[in-house]
């Protein structure tokens, strides 16, 4: 990749996206360890997604209103596929004392607790906040030197407003450049978004047993959402070299994973939002 610097691998940052979202078999590694969190976005439409994110990830939290979803779509169709919830927390001005008391009277394995609902009234804290916050200091990754990894369902979409705090969140929880603090995903039903630190990235957008779907579509962004950047690309259909972009003026959005690409490269001068549409059965 030309970038004006040599890059060698243990410059590239690695990502694995699809093993969030891909089914375990005895064929493919297991995914990406990761703590699923729930906010208060509408799910019904993509629920076979969300059945996958919540069979592979390690702990599940609920961010306030986002638990009424949940008990929407799982319990109160008499469904148990989303009772294992650990945590319930924010202000909870959105909690419903049905949905409370329902995963109030349930028990988790192994510990046979409920799920524990947790009052936080901070209100110059969004529940999103407060559920990543609560969730990366009592949960660890099962592998000692690895950060736990968050997804975050409903992490786009709704109001513009809620929707631009979501991203900013992206940047507000990952603040080393080698993402030392775990590595955070937002999940809308229609795309992933994460953000690449300044540096040099290689994304596996196809990263399954050969002849397996691919998980993803074909249409990607690239957001200068902070400040401006300069980025060079590898793989995609109208790659850039030392590219300028930044709000008002150029934006690298809509362009195309090739069908060969197995591994899009990004270098970036700054942080960047970088998102991957979801590939619909």
């Amino acid at each position: 990749m030309a970038t004006g610097t040599s890059a060698t691998e243990d410059d590239f940052v690695e990502w694995h996206p699809a093993a969030l979202v891909q089914g375990r078999n005895t064929r493919q590694p297991a995914p990406e360890l990761f703590a699923l969190i729930v906010l208060n976005q509408p799910i019904k439409n993509h629920l076979a997604v969300i059945r996958l994110l919540w069979h592979n990830a390690s702990v599940r939290v609920a961010a306030d209103g986002g638990a009424n979803l949940l008990y929407e779509v799982g319990g109160q169709r008499g469904d148990a596929s989303f009772d294992d919830l650990r945590v319930i927390i924010g202000d909870l001005d959105s909690l419903s004392d049905e949905t409370r008391a329902y995963y109030e009277s349930r028990t988790l394995p192994p510990s046979k607790e409920a799920t524990k609902v947790i009052h936080d009234p901070d209100q110059y804290s969004t529940d999103f906040a407060k559920a990543v916050a609560y969730t990366r200091e009592h949960f660890c990754s099962l592998e000692p030197a690895r950060p736990l990894d968050i997804v975050a369902v409903g992490g786009l979409g709704g109001r513009v407003d809620q929707g631009l705090s979501q991203v900013h969140h992206l940047y507000l929880f990952q603040t080393h450049p080698r993402y030392e603090e775990g590595r955070l995903y937002l999940f809308s039903g229609e795309s992933l978004t994460f953000l690449l630190k300044a540096g040099h990235h290689r994304i596996r957008v196809r990263d399954g047993p050969a002849g397996e779907a691919d998980v993803f579509d074909k249409y990607v962004g690239i957001l200068p959402v902070k400040e401006p950047s300069r980025i060079t690309t590898k793989g995609l259909e109208w790659d850039v070299t030392d590219w300028e972009t930044e709000f008002g003026g150029h934006l690298s959005t809509s362009n195309h994973v090739l069908p060969e690409t197995q591994a899009v490269e990004v270098y970036t001068t700054k942080d960047v939002v970088f998102t991957i549409a979801l590939r619909h059965a």
